[in-house]
């Protein structure tokens, strides 16, 4: 009898765990539930009633095989469905999902709908809503402060949404400094202020230290344009232009017009008084550095602006092989042997032998000679050429001194 009850409250368990699981995930749990309970009641009926009719020495009589398949077949109309779905389960969850549930995402379509239609407080009035069930999402945050800024000319408040972006813990650091360069863009698009750009970017560099986003946050600060230029185009100083060659079409001969070429050494003392106040622009210093190669011969100082770049850890990998690429163009043109400008290269497979530009490098040593020979040959086309006009020259200047 004992083991009778203990059977009978398993059985009695494991079918309400079922029943409870199939409703919680059923898309109409009233119709699973009917099904439940006509389940209980055929289950019970072929206990009490079905099963007592077979005869002694467990001979079946007629009646109750009719009343099986009959209970049977109740049960297959009813539960079909769900035994196919679950036969084929393995095959179609391969496709689609199976009974994953889906990760709950946040929805703007409504919202950029809106906006599109020029109901711009509707559309943020949505997208809050979204925000206030997903706090931290980007794209919403995003989203809102584009339409407070460029649609409702509320740039204070974009800001304010920006930087309630950046107090929350957990955003990307990619994230974070997209929103803050945003931010930049908007003060110098819309507020023409220098100052507020320059606190943004600075945000970056205090936020992010010693990665590449404080680094080009650095170099837009030292690209920023003078307060005279952030004027509207009616209030800046006019600049006058001086006239031009007259009838130039009817001349006999035609010159070549080439625009007039700053002096070199003027060139570097801006760059150096440049990177005095912004020693992290790059920019300023490869020019400076090509300047100390090409004008001066001081291949040694173009060497020492490029390597304080190289140096730094958190430099990218494709910044630095473009630096190391640029070394080696130096090299050549500045006459180093083939040694040196093939170690500058293997610098570059050294970083990251697999990086693309690791390959670049490889392909270059390969046809470093040819480059070499090349350069040789140029430069003794030069040297005669240079030679032999330099004597049909009248008053030109004297060899000897």
């Amino acid at each position: 009898m004992s083991r009778n009850l203990l059977t009978l409250i398993a059985l009695a368990l494991v079918f309400g765990f079922l029943a409870v699981r199939s409703v919680r995930r059923s898309e109409d749990p009233s119709r699973t539930v009917f099904k439940w309970v006509l389940t209980l009641l055929t289950a019970c009926f072929l206990r009490w009633y079905v099963w007592p009719m077979t005869g002694q020495g467990g001979m079946v009589t007629f009646i109750s095989i009719a009343y099986t398949i009959v209970c049977g077949l109740v049960l297959f109309v009813t539960w079909y469905r769900e035994v196919g779905s679950f036969i084929s389960q393995p095959l179609t969850s391969l496709f689609d999902g199976g009974n994953l549930e889906p990760e709950p995402r946040p929805l703007y379509s409504m919202a950029q709908a809106k906006q599109k239609k020029g109901q711009y407080l509707e559309a943020i009035t949505d997208i809050r809503q979204q925000l206030d069930r997903f706090p931290t999402d980007f794209e919403g945050h995003m989203l809102l402060a584009q339409i407070q800024v460029e649609d409702l000319k509320d740039l204070p408040g974009a800001e304010l949404t920006i930087q309630r972006l950046c107090s929350q813990p957990g955003h990307a650091p990619a994230n974070i400094a997209f929103a803050l360069y945003s931010l930049a863009d908007w003060h110098l698009k819309y507020g023409a202020d220098r100052d507020a750009a320059r606190r943004a970017f600075e945000q970056v560099i205090a936020l992010l230290p010693d990665t590449e986003f404080a680094l080009t946050a650095a170099q837009r600060i030292a690209h920023l344009g003078s307060p005279e230029m952030m004027l509207p185009a009616t209030e800046r100083r006019k600049f006058t232009v001086a006239e031009g060659v007259r009838h130039f079409g009817l001349l006999k001969e035609l010159q070549p017009i080439k625009p007039v070429e700053k002096d070199p050494a003027q060139s570097a003392l801006d760059y150096v008084k440049h990177l005095e106040k912004h020693p992290l622009d790059t920019d300023a210093r490869e020019q400076l550095a090509v300047i100390y190669a090409d004008h001066y011969q001081r291949l040694d100082l173009a060497a020492d602006q490029l390597e304080q770049m190289i140096a730094q850890p958190t430099r990218p990998l494709k910044l630095v092989a473009h630096w190391l690429n640029l070394l080696a163009d130096l090299q050549l043109r500045s006459g180093a042997d083939y040694d040196t400008i093939k170690q500058t290269l293997q610098r570059i497979i050294d970083l990251d032998p697999k990086h693309s530009a690791g390959e670049t490098a490889r392909k270059r040593i390969d046809i470093l000679k040819l480059e070499l020979k090349g350069k040789q040959q140029n430069q003794s086309v030069k040297m005669g050429s240079y030679e032999q006009n330099l004597g049909l020259k009248r008053g030109g200047i004297s060899l000897k001194r």
